[in-house]
C-alpha cells in the first residue's frame, strides 16, 4: 500500500517539484558525504562522466556512482545532469562524477572537460532497448515530456502496432544514431564502452571492478561485492512485463520473446546494421545456432 502510494504520487507530482526534491536531497547528501565520509583514496582523474542512452539501466549505475563508498574510494561527488540542468552540460565542475548524461558521442566532445578526465558510456543490444522502452512508455516511466502522448497511444494500439510505434519513436528522437556514435567513435583512452549484458551478467562485479578501475578508482574487492550487493539490479525488477515497475526484467535477449517478423522488418528498417556494428548477434545468426 505504501508502494502504491509513494508510485502514485512520483507519478502526479509537477516536474519542477520533483525536480527541486532531486537537488535538495543531491546537495544535503553531499554536504553529508563532506563531513562524515573520510576520503581514504583519491581518484587519478579531475573529473568521471557516465555517458548512455535511456534503458541502459542508468538509474541503477547512477546510484552505483553516487554511494558514499564510491567517495570515499574516489573524493568525487555526485552530479546529476537532471537537477543542474543550468550547469549541464558544458559547465560540470570538476571533482564531480556525472550521471546520467544523455549526450551523443559528438556532443560529448565538444562540451568543457578538465584534460585529465575519464568517461565511458554503457550500451545495450537495440533490441531489448525496443521493448523496454515499449513497456515503460505503455505504463512504468513516470510522466514527463510526450510520454503521456505516446502512452495513450500505446494504451489503444495493439501489441505489433504499438512495438512498431516504439521503433518510429526512438528513431526520430535519434536514439539509434546516438548509439551508432559512440560505438563507430575513434579509439581514445579517455573513454571506453561498457555492455549492460556485462554489468548485470555473472561477471559483474569483475566487469563493475574494469569499470572502476578505468575510472580511476580503486575501490576493495569486498566493499565492491557489498556495493552491488546494496543496489542489486535483481532487487530492482519488480512483477512481470505488465506491472508497473520500472525495471521490468532487464534480462539481456528478452526481444526474442516479442519481436516476429513484421516488427524486427520495422526494426531493420530503422537501424540498418546497428546490431551487428554493435557486436549482438543478428537473429539470422541466433537461428543458425539454434539449426545446429
Amino acid at each position: 500500500m505504501i508502494n502504491r502510494g509513494l508510485t502514485f504520487a512520483k507519478h502526479h507530482t509537477p516536474s519542477s517539484v520533483r525536480v527541486a526534491a532531486r537537488w535538495a536531497m543531491l546537495e544535503g547528501r553531499n554536504v553529508r558525504s563532506r563531513l562524515t565520509v573520510p576520503v581514504a583514496t583519491r581518484c587519478e582523474y579531475d573529473a568521471v562522466y557516465h555517458c548512455t542512452l535511456r534503458k541502459t539501466a542508468s538509474q541503477w549505475v547512477k546510484a552505483l556512482l553516487h554511494d558514499p563508498v564510491v567517495y570515499r574510494y574516489s573524493g568525487l561527488l555526485p552530479f546529476d545532469q537532471r537537477v543542474h540542468r543550468r550547469r549541464y552540460p558544458d559547465a560540470i565542475p570538476p571533482g564531480r562524477v556525472a550521471s546520467s548524461l544523455f549526450i551523443s558521442y559528438k556532443r560529448f566532445s565538444a562540451i568543457r572537460k578538465p584534460e585529465n578526465h575519464r568517461a565511458f558510456f554503457i550500451m545495450r543490444d537495440p533490441r531489448d532497448i525496443v521493448v523496454s522502452s515499449y513497456f515503460s512508455l505503455r505504463g512504468s516511466h513516470t510522466p514527463m515530456g510526450d510520454i503521456l502522448e505516446h502512452r495513450k497511444v500505446l494504451q489503444e494500439l495493439p501489441f505489433k502496432e504499438g512495438m512498431i510505434h516504439v521503433i518510429g519513436h526512438l528513431k526520430e528522437t535519434w536514439l539509434f544514431t546516438q548509439l551508432r556514435g559512440w560505438v563507430t567513435a575513434p579509439s581514445d583512452e579517455t573513454f571506453r564502452l561498457f555492455r549492460y549484458e556485462d554489468l548485470i551478467g555473472e561477471h559483474q562485479t569483475d566487469e563493475m571492478a574494469e569499470l572502476m578501475r578505468h575510472c580511476g578508482i580503486s575501490i576493495p574487492p569486498p566493499e565492491l561485492e557489498a556495493l552491488l550487493d546494496r543496489h542489486s539490479f535483481s532487487r530492482k525488477r519488480g512483477g512481470d512485463a505488465g506491472t508497473l515497475s520500472h525495471y521490468r526484467k532487464g534480462q539481456a535477449g528478452d526481444w526474442r520473446n516479442h519481436f516476429d517478423d513484421d516488427i524486427y522488418e520495422a526494426f531493420i528498417a530503422a537501424t540498418g546494421d546497428l546490431v551487428e556494428l554493435c557486436g549482438y548477434p543478428s537473429r539470422e545468426q541466433l537461428r543458425s545456432v539454434e539449426d545446429v
